[in-house]
Order: structure tokens, then sequence, then C-alpha cells
């Protein structure tokens, strides 16, 4: 039985692209067979992952929905990049945006992506969607697909504030598209324990939330070693392996798979 994990928050900044590549690599790295889509226009995921040049890719997950919507034949494992034995990736370009814009007149637009899902799941373990910045359409996608959600947070008053609305957004999603959706949990990123203000805003998002909404005991500190990730293209387990970062991902690995498929 596989599971599906969309990583969202509509605000962006706060570790989500960094988190998804890192919590895939480590379910890889314990030998889970895992799939990475990259469903953000930005294709930070793409990027990270060291495609440099995403908008030239023979293939990306714009075509997927596209030929979704039109009812068209999907070759198996179409369009997507194995990184290694048991990662892949199914890349985003620039166009993606322009799917989005498209979607508002699709039939059943919100169920698109849980077509794709429902034929390719029974091949992973764990099923890993890197959600745009935003709640418009194709995270609606990703959250009518999953089996739950992971939301990272800064640990700093604004990323905070969006909390409200995207709890709001998930619950309407369970409620209207898919009742098995749960929060996989919240995770605090970007941590610096040094400092009270940081201490007052995981104190306070605990108080709020921490009796309704599961929060991971793991907190992924701040680090520019893994903030460097991006650029060198590498999961912070190749990059840093020995540092905090890797430590706590590690960890987070665990929490997730202690969850079970």
């Amino acid at each position: 039985m596989s599971r599906v994990i969309a990583i969202a928050n509509q605000k962006g900044g706060v570790g989500k692209t960094t988190s998804a590549v890192n919590l895939a690599a480590g379910l890889a790295g314990n030998g889970k067979n895992v799939l990475m889509i990259d469903l953000d226009p930005q294709a930070s995921l793409t990027l990270c992952m060291g495609f440099r040049e995403p908008d030239k890719l023979e293939h990306s997950v714009t075509e997927v929905i596209t030929r979704l919507v039109n009812d068209q034949e999907l070759p198996e494992d179409f369009g997507l990049i194995h990184i290694n034995d048991n990662l892949a990736l199914m890349p985003a370009s620039i166009d993606l945006s322009a799917v989005e814009v498209s979607l508002v007149n699709a039939m059943s637009r919100e169920l698109i992506l849980k077509g794709y899902m429902e034929t390719v799941r029974h091949k992973y373990d764990y099923i890993i969607i890197d959600c745009m910045p935003s709640l418009g359409i194709l995270t609606v996608n990703a959250l009518a697909c999953a089996d739950s959600v992971l939301i990272p947070v800064q640990a700093a008053y604004l990323p905070v504030k969006g909390l409200q609305q995207l709890i709001k957004t998930i619950y309407t999603v369970k409620r209207r598209l898919n009742n098995n959706l749960d929060i996989e949990g919240i995770l605090f990123t970007m941590v610096d324990r040094r400092t009270a203000y940081a201490k007052e805003i995981v104190s306070e998002v605990n108080e709020v939330y921490g009796k309704s909404i599961p929060i991971f005991s793991i907190e992924i500190p701040i680090s520019v070693r893994a903030s460097e990730t991006s650029q060198v293209a590498k999961t912070i387990y190749d990059y840093d392996p020995k540092g905090k970062a890797a430590f706590a991902y590690s960890e987070l690995t665990k929490e997730v798979l202690e969850h079970g498929c």
C-alpha cells in the first residue's frame, strides 16, 4: 500500500522544496521506492535535482496533465526521470502556469491529478508532491489525490499567520473531494533555537494547533549548508551528511516511516 504525501504551504521560502527533496531521498535511502512530483511552475524541485534547464526537458508534468484533460493515452512511465534505482522524478517547467489557467474550464478540474495517481501509485511506496506556493487549482489537485499533507512552517510570524487559511483549505478539500485526506504534520523549518523569538513562535503554534493537528517532534534547524543544497543540486545527505540538518531530516524520515504506508 503506497502513500501520497503533498508538501504544501502557500507561503514561499519556508523550506518546502528542501523538505520534499530530503524527505524523498531519506525514504529512498531506507529502501523505499519513491516518486517525486514537481507541481510548481517555478520547477524548484526539478532544479534541485540538477536539471538546470527544465524548459528544455523532453517531457514534464505539464504534458501529463494536458493528456489527462484531453483523455489522451499516457504511456507507462511517461515523463518520468529515474534518478536511481528507487527514486524517480516527474519534472515541472514554466509552462505549467498556462496549464493551471486551462484547468479552470476543465471538467472535474480538481480531480485531474487523481486519475494519474491511480495509474502509478501501485509502483511506489511513497509519492511526494511538491506543491506550488499558492492555494490554486494545482495545489487543490494535489490535496485531492493525497493521503496526507505535510506542512512546513518557518518559525516566524508571517509564515505562521498563513497557517489558518491553509488548514481551512485542507479541511474543505477533505470534506468535498477527498475524505481520506489527513494532515501528516506541521514541520517547523529554519528554526534558530538560540532566539527567544523562534521559541515563542513554536510554543504558540503548539498551543493553538497541538491538540488537533500532529506536529513533528523534530525541527529542521536553520542551516547555511542546507540552503546551499539547491545551488549544488545535492541532497543534504550527500552535501553535509554529518551536519545538523542531515540529522534532522533523517529523524523526519523516521517519523514519516513510523506513520506507515
